[in-house]
């Protein structure tokens, strides 16, 4: 493959004379997907956090009259639930942006390609 001393024509990188017809500058959208996949499944697991954790404090605050502590509760359990929320909708946003990398990279894998292949046919068999 190649030229002579190691130099590379671009037409061998395109798959033309010598190159074999390999995509070697071809990107795999698999590694962006699955993250995305994975955000996804983040955001899914934390979806009934809120309501499981309602259901936990569901009466428990009745009757406690003068324990702060117990009155403090709420505010934590809120802001927890701010925070799950908050986890929810960043997973949500990345998984759409992981998922964009790939369709970015698969049109770049495509016009690449389209690029090379003047360099292809026009370099066929000679030395430039």
């Amino acid at each position: 493959m190649g030229q002579p001393g190691g130099r590379q024509r671009l037409s061998d990188l395109a798959g033309g004379a010598g190159g074999g017809g390999r995509d070697v500058l071809k990107h795999s959208g698999g590694v962006w997907l699955r993250a995305a996949s994975g955000a996804e499944g983040m955001c899914t697991h934390l979806g009934p956090v809120k309501s499981e954790l309602e259901t936990a404090h569901e009466g428990l605050l009745a009757g406690t009259g003068g324990l702060t502590a117990l009155a403090e509760l709420g505010s934590v359990r809120e802001s927890w639930v701010r925070r799950f929320e908050a986890a929810r909708g960043e997973c949500g946003a990345l998984a759409g942006k992981l998922r964009a990398v790939a369709r970015a990279q698969g049109e770049t894998n495509e016009t690449v390609k389209a690029s090379f292949a003047p360099v292809a046919s026009s370099g066929r068999g000679e030395e430039r």
